[in-house]
């Protein structure tokens, strides 16, 4: 097992500490070998990432039967839930022998992760070398998960380096980001911290109101970062500060990362403009199932291959299908046809252009728009941002917030039958604590949330009137 997974249980711990015994013992952990924190698996997946660019599209595809083959077996001789569900379809894995066969295995749900967790597990992974995860990812429908120790967080980090490379990021890179931190619950506390032990500085996404927005470029500018790593909703905040303010950006940058959000092409150009280099889009989800990126040139999303097996639902009258996925390599808990609920317009040669590898490759993703509540003070809390990844949403169903005005919100949950009521208050106090002492926050237990006219789940109701509306 990795460093990385063996301290991941001790991180509260570490952010406790002084600042200046914080920053020793982070730039010593920062030192060590990159095989010791990330483990024996990491080199492989490096050179997964890295050689599958230049395979032919028949290595492709028996690398992928390979791993199919082996999740599908894996699943069925120690996973329970799977076991029971191929056998109901007639499904035999171990006679599986082209992609195309896959048709027959059954389809996963969010669903099924809420009400079956346990017994999609695998009893061959003992349960110190599961790492526990929820998300509310896109949907606002909070799920648990394990991922498998020493294999899963290792292989993230070395296809993340791998895509992010593509827009000029190495290893070691300073990063100043924006993604979710708390660095204060107070609406005009500290708006940064310092992680010694990637050399990154860390600002939060709660602060940012116009009269804090220079206090960001100060921070940014004093750090000298090599690149951005943000929210999109963040970055624009920030690029349309400095436009409007008619100040130019002084800080030269490699790239901004922007993932975990859409980002549409007429965004990203602003972005451009602003930090002048190149903004790198990429999609991914915690459940580690599929994960795609940006070429090199190309500003098509390309499906790595080799992470995981990507299907694509019926297209609906929109020219949009459901983002159909199967994990590759996590043994503890493997997710087979997991249906994602994003939705992506498939790239169209005679439209988009060639494409720049022989992989599913996507024009656009719907959904994970830039949603933002409102606080009294005017700042705008981006719903990615409160997404939570431990326990607190266990056994809820839903979850939505309803706003109306500035400063207040609604927060509306559905109860699964495992909910005990005790647990509001911790819920509401992990909730508040990212939101912020100018928010008002209630509780509300519902039957059912407001939906999509896709019928799909919504963080956010607001009824607050847009700029310009």
């Amino acid at each position: 097992m990795s460093l990385e997974d063996r301290l991941y249980p001790l991180l509260s711990a570490y952010e406790r500490l002084p600042h200046g015994l914080k920053r020793v013992v982070g730039a010593a952990y920062r030192c060590l070998p990159t095989g010791w924190r990330w483990g024996a698996r990491y080199r492989e997946f490096q050179r997964l990432a890295a050689d599958v660019e230049s395979w032919s599209v028949e290595q492709i595809r028996d690398y992928q039967l390979q791993q199919l083959r082996k999740v599908l077996l894996h699943a069925d001789a120690f996973c329970p839930l799977y076991r029971e569900r191929f056998s109901l379809a007639g499904f035999r894995p171990e006679k599986l022998r082209s992609l195309e066969e896959m048709e027959a295995c059954p389809l996963l749900s969010k669903e099924d992760l809420l009400a079956h967790r346990e017994t999609m597990a695998s009893t061959e992974i003992r349960a110190k070398d599961r790492l526990y995860l929820t998300t509310g990812g896109s949907t606002g429908v909070p799920v648990g998960f394990y991922l498998q120790r020493g294999v899963s967080r290792p292989k993230e980090q070395a296809f993340l380096e791998a895509q992010w490379a593509r827009a000029g990021y190495r290893k070691g890179d300073r990063l100043a980001v924006i993604r979710g931190h708390v660095t204060t619950e107070k609406s005009h506390g500290r708006i940064s911290t310092y992680d010694a032990t990637r050399d990154w500085l860390m600002l939060s996404s709660y602060h940012l109101t116009e009269d804090r927005l220079p206090d960001y470029l100060a921070e940014i500018a004093r750090f000298r970062p090599d690149a951005l790593h943000a929210y999109p909703s963040a970055a624009l905040q920030l690029a349309e500060f400095v436009e409007k303010s008619g100040a130019a950006w002084k800080q030269p940058l490699k790239c901004v990362l922007a993932g975990s959000e859409r980002l549409n092409l007429p965004q990203k150009r602003l972005l451009e403009r602003v930090f002048g280099c190149r903004v790198f889009r990429w999609y991914g989800h915690s459940e580690r199932v599929v994960l795609a990126a940006e070429g090199r040139r190309s500003e098509l999303f390309y499906f790595w291959p080799t992470y995981g097996w990507v299907e694509f639902g019926p297209t609906d009258a929109e020219g949009f299908c459901e983002v159909i996925g199967t994990s590759f390599h996590n043994l503890a808990m493997p997710l087979i046809r997991y249906r994602t609920g994003d939705y992506v317009r498939l790239a169209d040669p005679r439209r988009d252009g060639e494409l720049e590898f022989p992989w599913p490759a996507v024009a656009e993703i719907a959904g994970r728009e830039q949603e933002f509540l409102v606080s009294g003070s005017g700042r705008r809390i981006s719903l990615t941002a409160l997404n939570m990844h431990d326990a607190i949403f266990d056994d809820l169903y839903a979850v939505q917030f309803v706003q109306d005005a500035p400063g207040k919100a609604e927060l509306r949950f559905v109860p699964g039958p495992g909910f005990s009521r005790e647990r509001v208050p911790r819920i509401e106090a992990g909730v508040r604590r990212k939101l912020g002492d100018d928010f008002n926050l209630a509780m509300r237990e519902v039957r059912e949330t407001e939906k999509t006219s896709r019928g799909k789940h919504k963080w956010l109701v607001s009824r607050i009137s847009k700029p310009g509306s």
